[in-house]
């Protein structure tokens, strides 16, 4: 019956902005918080770690993780994200949105605290445990990245879904500033209970034994917000997309919407059955059929994510050049242990309030406006133009009066990174693919994006040392430099732009009719658009 939609389907489509969609949004929300905290925490810890167990006797500067080490903890929450995000992805369309959705958060909840109480006297055997627990948390939080984009995707109405989209994405941003908050807090209180000389006063007692509480504490109080959500997840009702569409039960569906949206929902059984019969809508997954329909789409949504992670999470290049150019972090052998710690905490929380947060909720406010595709194509395109500019007068902006230009730029760049591609590579996937598709499409476009962020975090680390190997930093082989760094990530930007041409404009639609599952553009080429309608 080609055209016609369920009237379940439409009800949520046409329902005015109402409390469920917010209580959706903070539920889903609340994952994402928790997500941001547990994975940006870690950089918060890393140089405390480096001091308590890789000191060395009668050096002038303080302990640091080794290179190896370093990726290794840093990282390896990163690999577990991109395997979350496939297999959970992968679940949410064999099982259901909400049965799979309780898993990740009980994972994320176990493997906080467990980070926090990783064993052991000897420095291997700390990171090692460290390691362990962190990839199964990061496998957990990856879950959450398909999950909580799909089910808020099929909870909205169609005039603001991009809208409640990003703001669950948002959340991060608060969760990023609530791992800085609350380290600032608790190296406060360990700072003033158990003051410490710098180490360039006294090496050993800089890092006080109680210090080994600090990252502790600061790594297991991410289960806490996870744990707070988990009540609610539970109750919530499986989306009606999934129960429909995919479930086949429409019965179901209508009495589940009939009690969040409080009206009358015939079933209409019948409209399911046809649809189920449908043979031209019954492809598989990475057939012929799907990628004649999809697979420019899917190809569009993972090389933009990719890129743009590459480019995003290439940041910690530049940190510790800003927060030394403004004063923000001072040497480090003029900081005890803890004192490192608060001032770490408090640049990353100055970071995520001036340049992260803005950026966030101006997509919140203009998706729906403008919509995704010109949202991205801005962003691609001012981080180009702001990365060439850090990069082609590089050797000009390594002097001192003209680091604060430097900041500037680079703030600007990862202001439209957030008013652009690193919201709307989440918003998209959780509306273009066929409901039965749309969990495992997020988690393949979302893991692509991961993998991207490895390549950024840790691949141009390498890449950006000096080529003169008495100048690259300790453990380090020579690279690039930083200089032809920023110039390849400029190409990176640039190719984004060129790639966001795949990806199509899903404002003011339905779900079903961007995906064509209510068979209104099976005999048009509206529904494989990758452009807007001018």
């Amino acid at each position: 019956m080609p055209g016609d939609q369920l009237q379940v389907l439409n009800a949520l489509d046409v329902a005015k902005t109402q409390w469920y969609h917010f209580t959706a949004i903070v539920i889903a929300g609340m994952g994402f918080f928790t997500d941001a905290y547990d994975l940006f925490c870690i950089s918060l810890v890393t140089k405390l770690l480096g001091r308590i167990y890789y000191h060395i006797p009668g050096s002038l500067e303080p302990g640091t993780l080794p290179p190896n080490v370093s990726a290794a903890v840093n990282g390896v929450a990163f690999c577990g994200t991109l395997a979350g995000q496939l297999f959970f992805g992968w679940l949410g369309d064999k099982l259901g949105r909400k049965k799979v959705y309780g898993m990740t958060l009980m994972i994320m909840v176990i493997c906080s605290v467990a980070s926090g109480l990783s064993f052991g006297h000897k420095p291997k055997s700390v990171m090692a445990t460290l390691c362990f627990f962190r990839f199964w948390l990061g496998f957990g939080i990856g879950g959450d990245y398909p999950l909580s984009a799909t089910i808020m995707s099929e909870y909205a109405n169609k005039k603001t879904r991009g809208a409640f989209i990003a703001a669950v994405f948002a959340m991060q941003g608060f969760g990023i500033m609530a791992g800085g908050i609350f380290a600032i807090i608790i190296s406060a209180i360990f700072e003033a209970k158990f003051p410490a000389p710098t180490y360039a006063e006294d090496a050993l007692r800089s890092t006080v034994p109680q210090a080994d509480f600090v990252w502790r504490i600061i790594l297991m109080f991410g289960a806490l917000p996870a744990a707070m959500t988990f009540y609610s997840r539970s109750k919530m009702p499986e989306t009606a997309r999934y129960t429909a569409l995919v479930a086949k039960d429409a019965k179901q569906a209508a009495s589940d919407m009939a009690r969040v949206l409080q009206v009358e929902i015939e079933s209409e059984q019948h409209i399911v059955e046809e649809i189920s019969n449908d043979k031209s809508k019954s492809f598989s997954l990475f057939s012929k059929e799907f990628m004649k329909r999809h697979g420019l789409h899917l190809l569009g949504t993972t090389s933009t994510w990719f890129l743009l992670d590459i480019a995003f999470y290439s940041s910690n290049l530049f940190q510790k050049d800003i927060f030394s150019a403004i004063g923000w972090i001072p040497p480090a052998h003029t900081m005890n242990a803890i004192q490192e710690v608060f001032k770490i905490a408090r640049a990353q929380t100055l970071i995520a309030l001036c340049s992260t947060m803005p950026g966030y909720w101006f997509t919140v406010a203009f998706i729906d406006i403008f919509g995704r595709f010109a949202i991205q194509l801005m962003g691609f395109f001012f981080m180009t133009v702001f990365m060439f500019a850090l990069a082609i007068p590089y050797d000009h902006w390594t002097h001192k009066e003209n680091r604060i230009g430097f900041v500037v730029l680079y703030s600007l760049t990862f202001f439209f990174a957030n008013f652009g591609p690193n919201v709307t590579t989440f918003v998209v996937p959780a509306e273009i693919f066929p409901a039965r598709f749309r969990s495992t499409c997020h988690g393949i476009s979302a893991a692509s994006g991961k993998l991207g962020a490895i390549v950024g975090a840790f691949g141009f680390l390498y890449l950006a040392q000096s080529p003169d190997k008495n100048k690259t930093s300790a453990g380090y082989p020579p690279g690039i430099g930083v200089r032809n760094s920023l110039i390849m990530l400029g190409v990176v930007n640039f190719l984004g732009i060129l790639f966001t041409f795949l990806v199509p404009e899903a404002k003011g639609k339905s779900l079903e009719e961007i995906s064509g599952e209510n068979g209104e553009n099976e005999n048009t080429n509206n529904g494989n658009r990758t452009v807007p309608i001018v």
